[in-house]
């Protein structure tokens, strides 16, 4: 624990007061845990690049093509489009809710990181038109992503959780769901009225020129190009309760369904729809793509640097002996399953790590002391959210996106994920009463 906590303030360190590269600090700072939690020398440099491989390996195709697709939506004025219609259904009072709404519904069938990088534009688009505050704005919705991530099925780290607890996917959907609309809240809304005075200019490749209302294309069109992602995962995602036993049309949906192949299918959509059917040129849209992916490139770099840091520290075992020396605490299992989770995260940095290391451990105690299992999906879920910093890749996709210094996204990312996480047990805890 004594390595981790020097290792986490040597990052912040060398990334906040010595203004070095968050990329390199990482790579730094990872081969220094490397050395003082006892990994063979040799076996560093291969704990980084798998480090590296795994976290890049299932999102630089979804982050580039996220973001090639965020700029189209951008440039050919299908975000200013938006905006305006959401906010001439709810006034402008009341947008931050619409995107609170939008984000919630998008969060369940799509993966944190999917989210993110398609609602992204859509935040930027209500603030530049409407000149308000970025991340009084944007956080409540990235609120309900975070919060679908890691309380709802059919997420990864949820999904996994209910088979291994044997819990009932249905009931912890429901369960989840009540406790996730005030965590929802609290966190995000709520908790945004203390930030407005946050100073952020998020990302400029989100950043269109106002375009005159004859140039837009479609509110139609620009809805579902940008939501093309959503509707094609939700596709996929209820083909199974089809009934459809045919071998080649479930081999046909699980390709199509793949994130990757999503955000490919909807890019090319977009081509069209928001590119060429609006008179843009080929040789204009490749240029929109290529400055899109100069634009989140460090960020691409910077996600690799923290899943180094988190592998050097998975490989040395520092998580088992973590939760271990945690086990024999007397006290709730609910509340010890959370526990767990959260040190290990605040460790580690990943929430899927940190869920299926803390199930593991209090596996056993949920059958030997009685306790609804959909429970304690919830409850290490909660956990797992726990006061996300630099060693997050959310973190990081969070300050670059959105601007941001280190302290202010310590006060706006950090709170709001701890919140969450506090919220959500409190939620488990009290459904635990209600049904006893």
């Amino acid at each position: 624990m004594l390595v981790i906590l020097i290792c986490i303030i040597l990052l912040i360190l060398l990334v906040s007061w010595g203004k070095v590269n968050p990329f390199l600090a990482f790579l730094l700072v990872s081969i220094a845990a490397g050395l003082m939690l006892g990994i063979p020398v040799n076996k560093i440099t291969t704990s980084i690049q798998k480090g590296i491989g795994d976290i890049l390996g299932g999102l630089v195709i979804i982050i580039c093509l996220g973001a090639m697709l965020g700029k189209l939506v951008a440039a050919s004025g299908a975000a200013q489009q938006i905006a305006g219609a959401l906010v001439r259904l709810v006034g402008e009072k009341y947008i931050q809710w619409a995107l609170v709404a939008a984000g919630f519904i998008i969060g369940i069938p799509l993966f944190y990181g999917i989210g993110f990088v398609l609602m992204v534009p859509l935040i930027f688009s209500v603030v530049y038109k409407y000149k308000l505050p970025a991340v009084f704005i944007g956080l409540p919705m990235i609120a309900s992503l975070s919060v679908t991530h890691g309380f709802l099925p059919p997420h990864p780290s949820p999904s996994a959780l209910v088979v291994l607890f044997h819990a009932n996917m249905a009931t912890t959907f429901i369960y989840g769901l009540s406790i996730a609309i005030p965590a929802i809240v609290l966190a995000g809304p709520v908790f945004a009225r203390f930030l407005k005075r946050i100073p952020s200019e998020p990302l400029a490749t989100f950043r269109a020129e106002e375009l005159p209302k004859e140039k837009l294309p479609g509110t139609f069109v620009s809805f579902f190009t940008a939501l093309l992602p959503v509707l094609l995962l939700m596709l996929t995602a209820f083909f199974p309760y089809l009934g459809i036993k045919n071998a080649t049309a479930l081999k046909v949906m699980a390709f199509v369904g793949d994130p990757s192949i999503v955000m490919l299918i909807a890019l090319l959509v977009a081509t069209y729809t928001l590119g060429t059917r609006q008179g843009m040129s080929m040789a204009t849209i490749s240029i929109h793509f290529t400055d899109a992916v100069k634009d989140i490139a460090l960020i691409l770099l910077i996600i690799a640097g923290s899943g180094a840091f988190k592998e050097v520290l998975v490989a040395s075992g520092v998580d088992k002996e973590i939760a271990g020396s945690l086990r024999s605490f007397n006290m709730p299992p609910l509340v010890l399953g959370w526990l767990i989770a959260a040190i290990i995260r605040i460790s580690l940095g990943s929430a899927t790590v940190a869920g299926l290391t803390a199930a593991g451990i209090v596996s056993g105690l949920v059958v030997s002391e009685h306790v609804d299992p959909n429970l304690m999906v919830l409850a290490i879920g909660a956990g797992s959210l726990a006061f996300s910093h630099v060693n997050d890749s959310g973190f990081w996709l969070f300050k670059e996106y959105f601007n941001l210094s280190m302290k202010d996204t310590f006060r706006s990312w950090s709170m709001m994920e701890s919140l969450v996480s506090v919220i959500g047990l409190a939620g488990v805890l009290v459904i635990n009463l209600v049904i006893k």
